[in-house]
């Protein structure tokens, strides 16, 4: 774990794709478009089946409208956390650092990472759904072997983010495409649909069905997310380029959003020309509608259909979740740790509850396991919209990209719908959870929550409003003051230290070192003995490794002496990223040249990432030499 020095938010990622460079007309726009199609599978995944699926079945198409309504919602909100990433150059996790004081930062972070294993809860149910629906796999085996995506997921990470977003867009197509051929089998009639669009609310049932719906629609972890992958794309600091990003991430957005607005379109309007009109009005599971579909169309292929879909929506989710978990615990806590761990906390947290569930409860608690994680996104959303508004809307720290103030209106109005509607649906469940217990500790521990819930809110709130001794600052965070940036440079190096592996990797190593050096630069070599004695026991180890080790230093020293340069060798041992930064701290060396691993991908993980660990162990530049 590393404690970040450095405001980028996905650094590894951060402004890794030029849009300006060598690309003309079409190409350039299109390097803008990516990180939209990553927050638009949080509108698709499993958590929205069942709302749709109920929607339809019980009311046929007249609930499209609150669909569209709820997306034109989102993708209000989705283009402001869009715009507060490009303008300040800061994601709202680290927005909220900044502004709120320590403590109330603290009880945020905790609900946005609540928020999160719920997300990742429906994403394993889904996937173990659509597991157990397509292939027969037992729900608790589907739960199990959804903790192997985590290496799917670190593969990707590592071969950049436009692989990543060209693999979700894959997953977006299977989704789709498999949902177009429901509607060739189904051929819904146009008219009834069209007629689904006109406002209207049929009974209180059907008003309970909207508020999920509504509830559903806008993901708390998705604008945490989204304010960080605009970051990947270089933006220039002039108001041209800011308003042109500004643009083209808001097409990308609508494209995205409606993509995801037609699956869950036709979710609800399977739901309503299968069952609604047969008179099968109380479908809610995904189950139930799967199970019911072939025999009803005549033709197994639509139940595979959705059950394909469903795991791809599972699938394609779970990596939005991922690096919305990066992007809270960086931005809050400005912590790092590795992929593979965080991953697999977030995954177990989501996995670990619902083994227990089912194996104590059996599968049928399943769809009451996705409500529950409906709620707990419910009670997050709050914390993150009603910030994003107060960023975008702050004319000292967005000058003039701030939003104007019709758009304010809106979106203040937008976030009290969303909020009201979510609210009264967590109240709803406490409530029953409430009275279905005669346990007073438990209803006033339920008390207590609601109050301080109802207290932080109130605070998050009217907090961004009375700050005081705000000082106006420049709304381009990649600028720096270049003058100060010239006096922390070093004037040369005059110490640079060589981690030689005494493998084909040094010859790069030296060869550099040498093109870096100036006329009076010293040279430090370190070497670290990996023999098992020399782990055990360290500097006391005369092993033959050890003794070998030594005779090579001698031999690269003497080759530096005689070309008449001045080095010195040192020996570590045990751990070699210990062992590295404390010679290069005891030594104060300026310079730090590695060469690279040789390895990759799963031998990573194996052998360890002694580059990516060491950069933060240091507080001197590390050049890798490949």
């Amino acid at each position: 774990m590393n404690t970040l020095n450095t405001d980028k938010s996905l650094s590894d990622v951060h402004q890794s794709i030029d849009p300006n460079q060598k690309r003309k007309g079409w190409r350039r726009i299109l390097a803008f478009f990516g990180p939209a199609y990553l927050i638009s599978v949080g509108y698709m995944d499993p958590g929205n089946w069942a709302t749709d699926i109920a929607g339809g079945s019980a009311f046929g198409y007249s609930l499209i409208w609150v669909l569209l309504m709820s997306n034109l919602m989102a993708l209000l909100l989705q283009s402001l956390s869009a715009r507060l990433g490009i303008v300040q150059g800061r994601d709202l996790a680290q927005c909220n650092r900044y502004y709120y004081p320590r403590s109330i930062n603290f009880m945020l972070y905790i609900l946005a990472e609540l928020a999160i294993a719920a997300c990742d809860l429906a994403e394993v149910l889904g996937m173990a759904i659509g597991l157990y629906l397509l292939l027969g796999i037992p729900l608790i085996w589907g739960v199990s072997i959804s903790i192997l995506d985590t290496f799917l997921l670190l593969y990707l990470q590592r071969l950049g983010i436009r692989k990543l977003e060209a693999f979700i867009i894959a997953l977006i197509a299977i989704i789709g495409l498999c949902f177009w051929v429901e509607m060739m089998y189904v051929q819904p009639p146009i008219g009834e649909i069209a007629k689904g669009f006109v406002p209207h609310i049929p009974n209180k049932a059907a008003l309970y069905i909207a508020i999920g719906i509504i509830g559903a629609t806008v993901m708390p972890h998705n604008l945490y997310l989204h304010s960080a992958l605009v970051q990947t794309r270089k933006t220039g600091t002039d108001r041209k380029s800011i308003l042109q990003s500004i643009k083209y991430n808001v097409i990308d957005s609508a494209i995205a959003l409606n993509l995801a607005f037609f699956v869950n379109a036709a979710i609800l309007v399977l739901a309503a020309a299968v069952f609604f009109k047969a008179g099968l009005h109380q479908i809610a599971s995904m189950e139930e509608a799967h199970k019911l579909l072939s025999p009803m169309l005549g033709n197994k292929c639509s139940s595979h259909l959705f059950a394909i879909a469903l795991i791809a929506a599972g699938q394609s989710s779970t990596v939005t979740g991922t690096l919305a978990g990066q992007i809270v615990m960086e931005g809050y806590l400005q912590l790092r740790i590795n992929p593979l761990v965080r991953r697999l906390i977030t995954r177990l947290l989501a996995v670990i509850p619902a083994i227990i569930v089912i194996v104590i409860m059996g599968d049928k608690e399943v769809n009451n396991m996705l409500i529950f994680s409906q709620v707990i996104l419910s009670m997050q959303l709050a914390f993150a919209i009603i910030p994003l508004i107060h960023f975008v809307s702050d004319k000292v720290r967005m000058g003039e990209f701030a939003i104007d103030t019709k758009t304010k209106i809106l979106s203040w109005a937008v976030a009290i719908i969303i909020i009201a509607l979510n609210l009264w649906q967590l109240f709803e469940t406490g409530q029953d959870w409430v009275l279905g217990t005669d346990n007073f500790g438990i209803q006033a521990l339920c008390v207590l929550f609601v109050a301080g819930f109802i207290l932080l809110l109130i605070i998050t709130t009217f907090y961004p409003l009375f700050l005081k001794n705000r000082k106006a600052h420049s709304i381009n965070m990649h600028k720096h003051d270049l003058e100060s940036m010239e006096s922390m440079l070093p004037k040369s190096f005059g110490k640079i230290a060589l981690a030689v592996d005494f493998g084909i990797n040094d010859k790069a190593i030296i060869a550099y070192a040498l093109k870096l050096a100036e006329a009076n630069s010293k040279f430090i070599l370190i070497h670290v003995v990996e023999s098992a004695s020399a782990k055990a026991i360290g500097e006391e180890a005369h092993d033959h490794e050890t003794q070998e080790d030594q005779k090579i230093m001698d031999h690269y020293l003497a080759l530096f002496a005689a070309k008449g340069i001045s080095a010195k060798g040192k020996i570590g041992f045990k751990n070699r990223v210990k062992a590295i930064s404390q010679i290069v701290h005891d030594e104060q060396a300026d310079l730090l040249i590695v060469g690279s691993h040789g390895h990759h991908s799963v031998l990573d993980i194996i052998f360890g990432e002694t580059i990516n660990t060491l950069r933060h162990k240091v507080q001197i530049p590390v050049f890798i030499a490949q």
